[in-house]
């Protein structure tokens, strides 16, 4: 299987996953996330008790890319404390930029939302891919 495939075979099959696009009972962090240019719109819930995100799920519509890489994030990094979920969002967004391009530490600390750095070539997507990690982020912050 070529790259190419791969990469579309993971975006299609977490974009119909399904188990954590739900709405989380007792959140303790919520925030919308909202991209004008293409009408992706999400909202992040998180249950985080003593430090430590117990539950995370998202909800809304968009496109494939914003919603595969929202169910990407909360396969991530649910069970992770704040700061190592700060950590790898910032990982993330690192990617984009191009900060951080080394692909085998990408895979190993970012697992499948590694395969997402091919977007970073297409700029009008690069604001789908990261829209729930900033959503995340900033419900985070908020509270802190």
């Amino acid at each position: 299987m070529d790259l190419s495939n791969l990469y579309t075979e993971v975006i299609l099959e977490h974009n119909k996953e399904t188990k954590n696009r739900r709405e989380i009972q007792g959140y303790t962090h919520k925030e919308r996330g909202h991209n004008p240019s293409c009408g992706d719109d999400i909202t992040v819930e998180a249950k985080i008790e003593n430090g430590i995100i117990v539950d995370l799920a998202y909800n809304g519509h968009g496109c494939s890319i914003s919603q595969a890489s929202a169910s990407m994030m909360t396969d991530l990094l649910t069970g992770k404390t704040v700061e190592e979920a700060m950590e790898l969002i910032r990982i993330f967004l690192a990617m984009f930029k191009r900060e951080i391009q080394d692909m085998d530490y990408l895979e190993d600390v970012l697992d499948e939302a590694s395969i997402l750095q091919g977007i970073s070539n297409l700029p009008a997507r690069v604001k789908c891919a990261v829209l729930a990690w900033h959503t995340l982020k900033e419900a985070i912050d908020q509270k802190n």
